[in-house]
């Protein structure tokens, strides 16, 4: 029997961590937010092919980035306020080290999902799909955590729970970390 989540090596100089899926669970249908999407770009007569994040990449070109942004935001906030918090989320509260989220949520999200439980004092940092111009895989969002928290790339380390995660710490140059491999 486990007594929680594995400490993170104090080979890192600091920790960033993924939203939903590490610390909390959003209450988010992403098929519902799909769907509203999808009624955007059809209403339009765009083509409305490939996943959600394809849709959001592809509203840039057609003038509906800014429709499309806000419908996935407000379903984000709707379910950062319905959020359960995770196992991991504790060890954001232990943590010594500077911490920060990157998330491909937006990060008005992102910090009502830590102020619900507890977790935004224990943050020095939030990087939202919209804080920066390019989202998670691209490096960028996690470069801008490293930076905020003022660590070199090497020197942290990225949780998350996803492929994707592990796509962008690879091309920013940190560590990473799978969440199934810390509870």
């Amino acid at each position: 029997m486990s007594d929680g989540p594995r400490r993170i090596d104090d080979g890192w100089d600091a920790i960033v961590y993924d939203l939903d899926g590490t610390l909390v669970d959003l209450a988010v249908d992403w098929d519902e937010v799909a769907t509203a999407v999808v009624g955007t770009f059809a209403k339009r007569g765009v083509d409305t092919s490939g996943n959600l994040w394809d849709l959001l990449e592809r509203a840039s070109k057609v003038d509906l980035r800014g429709q499309v942004e806000e419908t996935i935001s407000e379903y984000e906030r709707g379910g950062a306020h319905r959020s359960e918090r995770l196992p991991l989320a504790d060890q954001v509260v232990a943590e010594e080290r500077p911490v920060a989220v990157c998330s491909l949520n937006c990060e008005e999200a992102c910090r009502i999902a830590l102020a619900k439980h507890g977790l935004e004092e224990h943050v020095d940092a939030v990087i939202g799909r919209d804080s920066v111009s390019k989202p998670k895989p691209d490096p960028e969002p996690l470069e801008a955590a490293a930076e905020a928290l003022e660590t070199p790339l090497d020197r942290t380390v990225f949780v998350g729970d996803t492929d994707r995660d592990a796509i962008t710490a690879e091309r920013a140059g940190t560590g990473f970390l799978y969440v199934r491999d810390l509870i």
